[in-house]
């Protein structure tokens, strides 16, 4: 069984930084692309970053010049460093992976449990 567990949310300032962590766990063959999105309460779920396995990332065009994606193949883990937050970054953010599983072979999509990011004005 594959679990993705978060870390790294809470509340900030506008203006202010945090890092998001995303760690995968279990048994499976590799991870092929991993992401970030969030969702605010009753509004559909938005991508906010991917990154492939060959570690192309990918941004919401909200988010391009203050957060950056990347990954640490070795340790199974996606990262989002977001600087220059402001209030519309307020939402639960989700981690999102792709893995392929041992058995049966086969690709799953999986997410993590959430993690709330609160910026004030």
């Amino acid at each position: 069984q594959v679990q993705l567990v978060e870390s790294g949310g809470g509340l900030v300032q506008a203006g202010g930084s945090l890092r998001l962590s995303c760690a995968a766990a279990g048994r499976f063959v590799r991870i092929n692309s991993m992401a970030w999105y969030r969702q605010v309460a009753g509004k559909q779920r938005e991508l906010v970053a991917a990154i492939t396995s060959g570690g192309n990332p990918n941004y919401a065009d909200s988010v391009k010049g203050r957060f950056t994606i990347s990954r640490d193949v070795a340790k199974n883990t996606v990262y989002l460093q977001m600087n220059s937050l402001n209030p519309e970054d307020t939402a639960v953010y989700y981690c999102n992976a792709d893995i392929r599983v041992v058995f049966p072979v086969r690709d799953y999509v999986y997410w993590g449990q959430g993690t709330q990011v609160t910026v004030s004005s």
